[in-house]
C-alpha cells in the first residue's frame, strides 16, 4: 500500500523557511491510528490528510500526539498540493473540518484562508504562565490559548521557555506576543501538550492575536511576522462583525513522495 505524501513550507516564500507540514491526499479515510501512525512518524507539527466530498474536501491536522480541532499553515499547505498536482481547477477550496467550513482562496501567488475569529479576553495570570516563560508579561489573556504580550519585538525573540511549566496549563498552546519592528506585531507560538515545542508558524494563533491587534492599533488590516528560527510573514484581515480572519501567506513546495505501508 503506497500513499502520496508531500512536504510544504507554508508562509513563506522559499524553502527552508516558514512552518513546513506534510500532506497526504486520500481517497477514503482510513483508521484513525494509521493517520496518527503516520504523523508521528513524519514528526512535524502538522500532518494534513484530505479527502475529496463532492466538489469540496474534507481535511484532518494531527500533531505526532493528536488530531486537532484547526490548524492554520497545514490548511494552507494542503490548499497547495490541490491547486497544484490534482489537477483542481477552480480558484476556491472549500475544506469540510472539525472547525466547520474552511474556504481558501487563490489570490495570484497568495492563500487567502477564512478562518473563525476567536476574539480573546483577559485573565489571571496563571500560576506556571510567566514562570514558564522566564518573563513577566505585560498583560495575560485568553482565547483558544493563553496570550501573553510584551513590550518589545526583542523581548518575544529572547524568551527561553520552561516547556515542561507551559504543559501544565489549561488551553492548547502559549502565543508570545508584541509590537514589531517592521510589522504590526510579531508572535511566537508553543504548544508541548501537542508534541510541539515551539510551532515555527502558527496560522490558528493569529485568529486570536489578529483581532487583539485590530482593537488595539485601530486597523483591520495587519502585517504580521512569527520570528521563529524559521521564521515567517502571515497577512490578516479581521471581520468582525463577520466573526471571520482572512489569514493569507505563500507557500511552496519542498518534497514530494510515497508512504510505503504493509498491505
Amino acid at each position: 500500500m503506497k500513499i502520496k505524501q508531500f512536504q510544504i513550507d507554508a508562509f513563506t516564500d522559499h524553502v527552508f523557511g516558514g512552518n513546513p507540514a506534510a500532506v497526504c491526499p486520500l481517497q477514503s479515510w482510513p483508521e484513525d491510528n494509521l493517520l496518527q501512525s503516520i504523523a508521528e512518524e513524519n514528526n512535524l507539527s502538522e500532518t494534513a490528510f484530505f479527502v475529496p466530498i463532492g466538489n469540496n474536501f474534507g481535511l484532518r491536522w494531527f500533531t505526532p500526539v493528536k488530531e486537532v480541532d484547526l490548524c492554520g499553515h497545514a490548511t494552507m499547505a494542503a490548499a497547495h498540493v490541490i491547486f497544484e498536482y490534482i489537477g483542481y481547477t477552480s480558484d476556491y477550496i472549500i475544506f469540510k473540518t472539525r472547525s466547520g467550513d474552511l474556504t481558501v482562496k487563490k489570490n495570484g501567488n497568495m492563500l487567502e484562508m477564512d478562518f473563525p475569529l476567536y476574539m480573546p479576553k483577559p485573565c489571571i495570570m496563571q500560576e506556571y504562565l510567566a514562570e514558564g516563560l522566564g518573563k513577566i508579561p505585560i498583560m495575560a489573556l485568553e482565547a483558544q490559548d493563553y496570550i501573553a504580550v510584551y513590550d518589545s519585538e526583542e523581548t518575544v525573540r529572547s524568551i527561553i521557555p520552561d516547556q515542561t511549566l507551559l504543559n501544565r496549563l489549561g488551553l492548547r498552546g502559549v502565543a508570545v506576543t508584541a509590537p514589531g519592528d517592521n510589522a504590526d506585531f510579531v508572535s511566537r507560538f508553543f504548544a508541548p501538550k501537542l508534541g510541539v515545542q515551539e510551532d515555527p508558524v502558527c496560522g490558528s494563533s493569529h485568529c486570536e492575536l489578529a483581532p487583539y491587534w485590530a482593537n488595539r492599533l485601530n486597523k483591520n488590516i495587519l502585517k504580521a511576522r512569527q520570528v521563529s528560527k524559521r521564521g515567517g510573514e502571515i497577512l490578516c484581515r479581521v471581520e468582525k462583525e463577520k466573526g471571520r480572519v482572512i489569514i493569507s501567506g505563500r507557500a511552496v513546495t519542498f518534497m514530494e513522495g510515497e508512504i510505503c505501508l504493509p498491505i
